[in-house]
């Protein structure tokens, strides 16, 4: 009897076994194949764009390159509408978005995201000789210019009684205002501005973003240990300065 016990117990052993070890994970598949699908629309620049040359390039592209090189893995690229890219997470036509997506609580509801790696809030622009404006405190008595009914616009309305308000129907013209004089400074968001500052080096961005609003690189649900390893390599490449090389390269 106790022959035939010990029998079925390696029997319901080898069983359990080769159930729990016989099906991959996505990242044991990861691992094996050496390559991440990555999915984006590109189609905002500078986080991601086709160039010139048809390539797809900008601040997430590089990010999410350092972040494969970190986990010894090629990248390969699928660029569709952005309003695919979560659908397309939960079918399996790539492991994983990085699209300057904001996380959002109705977002986190259909995915996963990883760690911040962007706060695309409000900032303020100057002009690139102006050494009087700093933070948002330094607007005060100033005249200051944004877009009509953007969070920029309801985030400065707070300090209307001490700082005079022109709001424009669209921001390239607020720009324009401020090379002009007529403004001292223009409140807008951080990725917009930072595109224009990219062809305008007479003007300038002050400060950190005062507002906040974080992109995160989006995940299947259920695909934990990949959004672990992704998690790792974006905390490691923070902390040996690639972070920082590539922000500089874009902003």
């Amino acid at each position: 009897m106790k022959k035939i016990l010990f029998s079925l117990l390696l029997i319901t052993l080898v069983v359990l076994t080769g159930c729990n070890g016989g099906e991959d994970t996505t990242w044991s598949k990861i691992e094996k194949e050496g390559k991440l699908l990555i999915g984006t629309e590109a189609a905002y620049r500078p986080f991601e764009y086709h160039n010139n040359q048809d390539e797809i390039v900008g601040f997430d592209i590089d990010l999410i390159k350092a972040i494969a090189d970190e986990l010894n893995l090629q990248i390969e690229i699928k660029d569709i509408a952005f309003d695919g890219l979560i659908p397309g997470l939960k079918t399996g036509k790539f492991n994983l978005a990085i699209s300057a997506m904001t996380i959002t609580e109705q977002r986190a509801k259909a995915v996963n995201f990883s760690d911040p790696y962007f706060n695309a809030g409000q900032v303020i622009a100057t002009m690139a000789n102006n050494n009087e404006i700093k933070t948002i405190d330094d607007l005060k008595g100033k005249k200051v210019g944004t877009k009509l009914g953007t969070t920029g616009d309801i985030e400065i309305s707070k300090m209307e009684d001490s700082i005079e308000i022109t709001r424009y129907k669209d921001i390239p013209q607020a720009f324009i205002e401020l090379q002009n004089g007529r403004v001292s400074a223009v409140v807008n968001d951080l990725p917009v501005t930072a595109v224009y500052v990219s062809k305008h080096p007479e003007v300038k961005i002050v400060g950190e973003p005062f507002t906040s609003e974080k992109y995160g690189i989006a995940f299947k649900k259920g695909d934990e240990e990949l959004l672990t390893q992704v998690n790792k390599a974006l905390e490691r490449i923070k902390e040996n300065g690639t972070y920082d090389e590539i922000y500089n390269k874009w902003f």
